[in-house]
């Protein structure tokens, strides 16, 4: 029986994605107020972003709880009896998002071959890697023939991404209230990245947009040597005019193969802001 994929909501998978290949999203929540939203499920991003421009206090964000995994995954069970299941998380160095599956898993009532997976990433630095898993299991991959594959994708995937203001890292402890201001007055546009135990940190810092995404461009060209075609995927914060222009960017310097554009959710957005551009390239596999 081929493994079924599930994943969280802060993979911010493209719905057409998720729904062709059947993905199974766990949400988090954002949260305004009291009010508490399903990320793309609730809220999507164009609304997230109206309203976060718009209100005077940054929203909170949680995790799913076990309970809400232990009920996805039954759910999938009761639909598919024995089929195993491979579950991908955002990083545990941003979020416990994979404790709580891992609780979730360890609370059902009846033995399961669930295989979790730390991505040691966010948004779609994992998605791709959800993506990949679900192709393979659709083409009937086994689960540690998945799992092999998403550990050579975490090497192998490149990324970074830039913010349009500190702002929204100082609101949610990220930075000081000092460097966010210095930073505006100067145009300064930091190059983020995220280590291999799943942690953001600054790669460098630019003045201005256009001299941090050639750098960017560079760092890619550093990172990848000769890599051949590669696939790429642009996370904009609902403003594809900006992930068009990356792309006709990577475009110039690279060969480029498929190409996905990503939604940043409300999650990831709470703490980055608007104006976010996350740029992600790996080797084609075809």
């Amino acid at each position: 029986m081929n493994p079924i994929i599930v994943t969280d909501s802060t993979a911010d998978i493209p719905d057409e994605l998720v729904e062709r290949l059947g993905i199974t999203v766990v949400p988090l929540k954002v949260m305004f107020g009291d009010e508490a939203l399903l990320d793309g499920f609730d809220i999507k991003a164009p609304e997230f972003y109206r309203r976060l421009v718009a209100s005077n206090k940054l929203p909170t964000t949680s995790q799913p709880s076990p309970v809400e995994f232990t009920a996805a995954y039954q759910k999938i069970l009761d639909e598919n009896p024995g089929a195993p299941i491979v579950s991908i998380h955002i990083s545990t160095g941003m979020s416990g998002t994979f404790q709580s599956a891992t609780l979730g898993h360890s609370m059902l009532e009846q033995e399961a071959d669930i295989t979790l997976i730390d991505s040691r990433s966010a948004s779609y630095g994992f998605g791709l890697m959800v993506v990949r898993a679900a192709e393979m299991a659709r083409a009937g991959s086994t689960s540690r023939e998945i799992e092999a594959e998403v550990e050579r994708l975490k090497s192998a995937r490149k990324l970074y991404f830039l913010v349009d203001t500190l702002e929204y890292l100082q609101k949610g402890g990220r930075i000081g209230k000092a460097a966010a201001v210095l930073g505006a007055l100067l145009n300064i546009k930091p190059i983020l990245s995220i280590d291999k135990e799943g942690v953001i940190y600054a790669v460098e810092k630019a003045r201005g947009r256009k001299k941090a995404l050639a750098r960017v461009v560079e760092l890619f060209k550093q990172d990848l040597g000769a890599a051949g075609r590669v696939d790429v995927a642009v996370g904009h914060t609902a403003d594809p005019a900006s992930a068009d222009e990356i792309l006709a960017l990577l475009r110039q310097h690279f060969d480029v193969g498929e190409v996905v554009y990503s939604h940043i959710g409300s999650v990831v957005g709470t703490h980055v802001g608007p104006g976010c551009n996350a740029i992600y390239i790996w080797p084609s596999a075809k």
